[in-house]
């Protein structure tokens, strides 16, 4: 995605603890995500994810969301947009992020925003997909890491990994298991994308070798 021979820049937004924040800047850091963090937002002023980059020595900030409960407003929409643009990323990371982004902000940065889900999708989009997962009684459930698009877990998918479900599973120990399991893909897929190796071709996402 980015041709010249400055660094891969990311743009994080997230709305909580950033497990998966940390997970993405230590392999930044260790060499193995050929990328740099450009900054990291977040529509909660309290998010543990801002501490976290601050102590990394990284450009975080607390943007508010707006009048709405479960996106961005029009004014929150634009400064979300100016803020990414301004640090020059080319790809928009969500890790966490509990707002759903529409429209101009998905014109703006077209096949550039990526997500984590913890569930197999199209297996249960949605909230506290582990809780779903479980209820529903399926053996198996997993994460995908897939591009965003206009509607909710829906856009192309990147990469999947499976997670048993275990006799004697709660909702926590599932999810636990889950998190640990995105912590390994999310950074692997980043790093794929920030090397060229996917591209999008309509709902397929094709993966070449590495060169």
């Amino acid at each position: 995605m980015n041709n010249s021979q400055r660094p891969f820049r990311l743009g994080i937004l997230g709305s909580g603890k950033g497990s998966n924040f940390v997970a993405i800047a230590d392999a930044c850091a260790a060499g193995v995500l050929p990328a740099t963090i450009a900054v990291v937002v977040s529509d909660v002023a309290t998010a543990p994810m801002l501490e976290r980059a601050r102590e990394r020595g990284l450009p975080a900030r607390f943007i508010a969301p707006g009048n709405f409960r479960t996106k961005l407003d029009e004014a929150a929409e634009t400064a979300y947009i100016k803020a990414l643009r301004e640090a020059e990323v080319d790809l928009v990371v969500l890790a966490g992020f509990m707002r759903i982004l529409k429209g101009e902000f998905l014109r703006e940065f077209a096949h550039r925003v990526v997500n984590i889900h913890p569930s197999l999708l199209p297996s249960f989009p949605g909230l506290e997909a582990w809780k779903q997962a479980l209820d529903y009684g399926v053996k198996y459930t997993g994460v995908t890491v897939h591009f965003v698009d206009q509607g909710v877990d829906t856009g192309p998918i990147l990469a999947q990994q499976t997670v048993p479900v275990l006799g004697g599973d709660t909702p926590a120990t599932l999810h636990a298991r889950i998190q640990e399991a995105e912590r390994t893909l999310y950074p692997a897929v980043l790093a794929a994308l920030a090397r060229g190796e996917v591209r999008v071709d309509g709902r397929q996402t094709i993966w070449r070798a590495p060169v």
